[in-house]
């Protein structure tokens, strides 16, 4: 290589000698024109595989049939790839240019080939993140990917990118090996942790709820602690963004829902089915024997009838028949042939605790309906019938005396 270039620059001094170019001239002239000539080459090159080579990959990947690589080898992909040949071209032809210039000072060199180094290291670096781009714009596009909290994986392999490349580039600044400034980063790495404490928690966070599968975006969550009760919206490496009920934003850490329970609400919706689970109190001196009377009474009721048709009227081990018995089978018959109820999961009517604000009746079903408001709507239909239904039973409701009781 050297005896290609002294001969080179001894045939251009020769050349600009015999034109009558002073001899001192000369010698720099020729530096010039060999450095010219290098940076003339590297330009031809870098349009070569701009134009080249790119518009060759778009065209064959324009005639494949599948779609995902027209994303994964798209022109900013391809020319991040390129990018990095020129910086390699130019290292290569880093010995013609200080031969031609006739650099002698160490540190001038020193410094040229750092550059070159931490240009290629920049080149990779940046060819790598705008694959990871590429590839988390391609995963949007399936629709298996569309609730899953891709975006802080991509911004976690972002992170660790940037690591990477910051050690290769200060290895290349004072002369050491990636492996032994790593080996010394170790006795710092309490106040580093320190420093980038919430970073890291986050990260962390974030990569166990995606490979647990704790959360994705669109599901509803709740954290009575945080005051958090809506669907979330975004999920990333340092936040996650909540669109409360009443359609403001709240943003937490995501080491939050690591370090303090949450309840997730989206296996309720996969389910299909939403528990109602309401009671009502009796008022125990409302509880009788059943009479052939009332029993005959009901059956004239058009409101009662069809839902006595399915319903024993005696006890199946003999003994007494009470009305608050036949007021829970009519309502278990109830939400039993009621269309809007689930009826693929448990459904029952039973009786808690007596306390001193009388017996509870339980209600304990799910309705086919998971969003909110058809779900508040069946649920009042439900106990706006059992409650008009109790009086026709001789069933007397408990509540808290009011102003009107006291006038009456």
């Amino acid at each position: 290589m050297n005896i290609f270039d002294h001969s080179i620059k001894a045939d251009i001094y020769n050349r600009l000698v015999g034109w009558g170019v002073a001899e001192s001239t000369a010698t720099v002239l020729d530096g010039i024109i060999i450095l010219a000539y290098l940076v003339l080459l590297v330009l031809i090159i870098n349009i070569l595989l701009r134009w080249g080579v790119v518009r060759g990959i778009q065209w064959i990947v324009r005639r494949t049939r599948v779609s995902w690589d027209d994303i994964l080898f798209d022109s900013k992909v391809v020319q991040r790839l390129t990018g990095i040949v020129t910086p390699v071209v130019i290292k290569m032809m880093l010995p013609l240019a200080i031969s031609a210039l006739e650099i002698s000072q160490e540190w001038i060199v020193d410094v040229l080939y750092k550059g070159i180094d931490i240009l290629i290291v920049l080149a990779g670096l940046r060819f790598v993140n705008r694959l990871l781009k590429t590839l988390y714009e391609l995963m949007l596009r399936r629709p298996a990917w569309h609730d899953k909290p891709i975006k802080g994986l991509l911004e976690t392999m972002q992170v660790v990118l940037a690591i990477v490349g910051i050690i290769l580039i200060v290895a290349i600044l004072i002369d050491k090996s990636p492996a032994g400034l790593l080996t010394g980063l170790g006795a710092s790495a309490a106040v580093i942790s320190f420093i980038f404490k919430d970073s890291l928690m986050g990260l962390l966070a974030g990569v166990q709820l995606s490979a647990n599968n704790m959360l994705k975006v669109g599901d509803w969550i709740e954290m009575p602690s945080r005051g958090i009760d809506g669907s979330v919206i975004e999920v990333t490496l340092t936040t996650i963004k909540i669109r409360r009920w009443d359609n403001t934003c709240q943003t937490i850490p995501p080491y939050l829902l690591i370090s303090e329970p949450f309840t997730n609400w989206q296996a309720m919706r996969d389910s299909g089915g939403r528990r109602v689970k309401r009671s009502l109190n009796v008022d125990m001196t409302s509880i009788g024997f059943m009479t052939d009377e009332l029993l005959a009474k009901l059956r004239e009721n058009s409101n009662v009838a069809p839902l006595l048709e399915g319903v024993a009227t005696t006890l199946p081990e003999g003994g007494a028949l009470t009305n608050l018995d036949l007021y829970m089978r009519v309502v278990n018959r109830y939400i039993d042939i009621h269309p809007r109820v689930n009826h693929t999961m448990l459904a029952m009517v039973r009786q808690l605790q007596p306390t001193e604000w009388g017996l509870p009746i339980e209600l304990y079903f799910f309705t086919q309906a998971i969003d909110w408001v058809p779900h508040e709507h069946l649920q009042t239909e439900v106990m706006s019938h059992v409650v008009a239904l109790a009086p026709l039973f001789g069933i007397r409701l408990y509540q808290a005396p009011s102003s009107v009781d006291f006038k009456s």
